[in-house]
């Protein structure tokens, strides 16, 4: 744990910062790079997301890497930066630094290390993090069950789940965008289950 006398890092010390990483309870969080699948993953969603910004004028989107500065928040954290996202509000006058607020639609999309009792409880604190900045929906992207768990703010801890199969969405956060759940996720060889629809767990 970090000594009374740790000098707490600043969204100044994060630019500083090569690779990806956030800032939570003064402390820049560093995260490694992701891996083929995941990365493909949230690729395709960003795609998506841009298609939909050109044909409506609405909003932005972006890629892997972008960081959104929000007020320090109760549990410490002052920047998110999803594997994909969705933003409508302004831009930065100086358009080289973070955005400032929060995304309205964020996609976190599981690596290799985001699994297990530790990881689900971090990953569910980040979405309880966001919901408290702001954000509307949040995607858990699984690349190895291909599911996709959509929470939203007004209720956020029971996600309606998406297979393969069928058609996800971000109401209200992204109106009228729509994904295939199988466009982000390899044609399976053999052994695909038909989808029965959306669950909510």
């Amino acid at each position: 744990m970090a000594s009374g006398s740790t000098t707490r890092a600043t969204l100044d010390d994060l630019y500083s910062v090569e690779g990806k990483a956030e800032l939570v309870g003064g402390r820049i969080v560093q995260f490694m790079a992701s891996g083929d699948l995941p990365t493909d993953v949230a690729f395709e969603i960003s795609v998506s997301l841009r298609a939909y910004v050109k044909a409506t004028g609405q909003g932005v989107a972006k890629t892997d890497g972008i960081g959104y500065a929000v007020p320090e928040l109760p549990s410490g954290r002052e920047s998110f930066s999803p594997n994909a996202s969705y933003f409508t509000g302004p831009r930065p006058v100086n358009r080289m630094r973070f955005i400032e607020g929060p995304p309205n639609f964020a996609a976190e999309v599981r690596s290799e290390n985001d699994y297990g009792n530790a990881a689900e409880l971090e990953m569910a604190a980040k979405r309880e993090d966001y919901f408290t900045a702001g954000t509307q929906v949040v995607w858990d992207v699984d690349p190895l069950a291909e599911t996709i768990a959509v929470y939203r703010a007004n209720n956020p801890t029971r996600p309606v789940i998406y297979r393969r199969g069928d058609i996800a969405e971000a109401e209200p956060a992204v109106p009228g965008w729509r994904l295939a759940v199988a466009d982000l996720f390899p044609v399976q060889s053999s052994g695909g289950r038909e989808s029965m629809g959306p669950v909510i767990r």
